[in-house]
C-alpha cells in the first residue's frame, strides 16, 4: 500500500534516531511498532501497524529516491518505486537482526536500480554490459572533473577502471543505448525533411529473382529439349499455351500438362536436391 505522509506520520518521523553515529531526521524510532508487527497475525490490526510504519519511514524512501533524479525518470515515479521497496523491506524485516534502516536502505536502493535496469533501457542489454556501463560512466565523470581534466580517452578510462579497452568501448556503446532516436527524427537542420528512416535499406526484390533463377538453372538443364523449349516460349517469350501448341503441332491441353509437370519437377529438385555423382563419391555407379 503506497501512502503519503500524514500528520500522524510527520509526528512520528520528527523523532530522530541515532544510527551509526549519524542523526537522520527521517529515521523515526519505530522499534516498538516493529516488535508489535512481528507478533501480530494477518488481519486488520497488522495492516494498520504496517501502514503506520510505512507512513513513518516514507520520508527516508523519498530521500533515497531523490538521489536518482535527473536520470531520465520523473521524481514522482522514483518515489513510487522507492515506496514499493519500503513496503517490501517492512514485510521482510526481522527486528532481532539489526536496525531497520540498515536493512531498508539497500532494499529500497536495489528496487530503484532494478527499475532503471528493467524499465528504462530503450534497448535491452545484458546485466554484465550494464555494470560495465556504470563503471565507464563514473570513471569518465571522475576523470573529467579532476584538476586539469578533459574528456578522457578509451585508454585512460580503461586504466582508471581496470577494464580492457574492448570492455570500455562496449560500455560507451551501452550509454548510448539508454535512449533511442525516432526514425522520423531529422538528420540535419535543412528543410529537405531527411530523416533517419531515409537512411535504412529496404528489401530488393530483384535479389530474390536472381536467387530463384540460379536455384532452378540445374533443373532446367536436365529437362528434355522440347520441355525446355516450351518453358522458354511460355515464360520468356510470353506466348500463350494455344500459340505454343500451334508451333509444336500438339494440343493446348498437352502443353498445359507439360508445363505443370516440368515446373513441378524443377521445383522438387530445388527443394529436395539429390546428391550428384561427385557428392556420392561413387562416380554415379550403383553398388
Amino acid at each position: 500500500m503506497l501512502v503519503e505522509p500524514s500528520a500522524h506520520g510527520s509526528d512520528i518521523s520528527a523523532r530522530p534516531r541515532v544510527a551509526g553515529g549519524r542523526v537522520h531526521d527521517d529515521a523515526p524510532d519505530t522499534a516498538a511498532d516493529f516488535a508489535h508487527l512481528a507478533a501480530l497475525p494477518d488481519g486488520p490490526e497488522r495492516d494498520a501497524v504496517r501502514d503506520r510504519l510505512t507512513e513513518a519511514w516514507l520520508p527516508m524512501a523519498h530521500r533515497i529516491a531523490g538521489k536518482f533524479r535527473n536520470r531520465g525518470e520523473s521524481l514522482e515515479d522514483l518515489r513510487q518505486v522507492a515506496a514499493l521497496g519500503l513496503v517490501k523491506a517492512i514485510d521482510r524485516y526481522e527486528p532481532g537482526r539489526g536496525a531497520f534502516e540498515s536493512y531498508a536502505v539497500p532494499t529500497i536502493t536495489g528496487e530503484i536500480k532494478r527499475h532503471f535496469r528493467d524499465r528504462m533501457w530503450a534497448l535491452r542489454v545484458p546485466r554484465r554490459v550494464q555494470e560495465v556501463r556504470n563503471k565507464v560512466r563514473i570513471a569518465r565523470r571522475d576523470l573529467a572533473d579532476s584538476p586539469g581534466g578533459s574528456a578522457p580517452s578509451v585508454a585512460e578510462i580503461a586504466a582508471h577502471t581496470g577494464l580492457t579497452e574492448e570492455e570500455v568501448n562496449a560500455g560507451l556503446e551501452a550509454i548510448e543505448s539508454f535512449s533511442t532516436l525516432s526514425l522520423d527524427a531529422e538528420m540535419s537542420s535543412s528543410d529537405d525533411g531527411f530523416s533517419l528512416a531515409d537512411t535504412l535499406g529496404t528489401c530488393e526484390e530483384a535479389y530474390d529473382v536472381v536467387i530463384d533463377r540460379e536455384a532452378a538453372k540445374e533443373g532446367l538443364r536436365r529437362l528434355p529439349e522440347r520441355e525446355r523449349a516450351i518453358l522458354y516460349m511460355r515464360f520468356f517469350e510470353d506466348m500463350t499455351q494455344s500459340r505454343i501448341a500451334e508451333c509444336l503441332g500438339i494440343s493446348q491441353m498437352h502443353v498445359s500438362r507439360l508445363i505443370s509437370r516440368c515446373c513441378a519437377r524443377v521445383r522438387h529438385e530445388v527443394l529436395d536436391p539429390q546428391p550428384g555423382p561427385e557428392d556420392r563419391g561413387d562416380n554415379g555407379r550403383a553398388g
